[in-house]
């Protein structure tokens, strides 16, 4: 009899467990209410809240570090240590740099130190936007410090090796003298 008792509360329990399994899976939003895509209106809230929680980082990474940055229009944070001589670097113009690539909270990520320069073409080469607008702020034998949010960075995906996605990015920057190659 036992056995019997046993079993048909086993079934019972399990019964009961089965019957739970799709309540607990229905999302908790509400009666009648489903899970909805953001609209626009939405996401471009979110995205401006990003973009000034960004802006603040940037802002208190310059006060602790005692830097005097400016902003460009686009959001690159810059300081030309040592302008350069000659032409500002343009469109199009071949040169090399020596780099120091890390995060915000101070992670080394690429250097030149480890990997030897990187020659690039302005405007051509596969690097960041806000590089890309900073190294023409240079002439060869330019030094330069250039803060990268992630939407002049590498974004919501990072490069898929060191750098995270959604990651500000600080360069450092040397054009070698008369490097300039037409």
């Amino acid at each position: 009899m036992n056995l019997k008792v046993n079993m048909t509360r086993t079934l019972i329990i399990s019964a009961v467990i089965v019957l739970m399994i799709p309540v607990a899976c229905v999302n908790n939003n509400g009666p009648g209410e489903t899970l909805k895509k953001p609209g626009k209106d939405e996401m471009a809230e979110m995205n401006r809240f990003l973009v000034q929680k960004d802006r603040e980082i940037i802002e208190n990474y310059i006060e602790r570090k005692g830097l005097s940055m400016k902003e460009s229009p686009t959001g690159l944070w810059y300081a030309v240590e040592k302008r350069g001589e000659g032409e500002l670097i343009t469109e199009n113009d071949r040169i090399s740099i020596e780099y120091r690539c890390e995060l915000i909270d101070g992670t080394l990520c690429y250097s030149s130190d480890e990997s030897g320069p990187m020659e690039i073409t302005i405007g051509k080469s596969d690097i960041e936007p806000g590089l890309n607008e900073g190294l023409r702020m240079l002439k060869p034998g330019g030094e330069g410090i250039f803060i990268l949010p992630p939407y002049l960075a590498h974004g919501l995906v990072g490069d898929g090796k060191k750098i995270p996605p959604r990651t500000i990015v600080v360069y450092r920057i040397t054009v070698p003298p008369a490097d300039l190659m037409e």
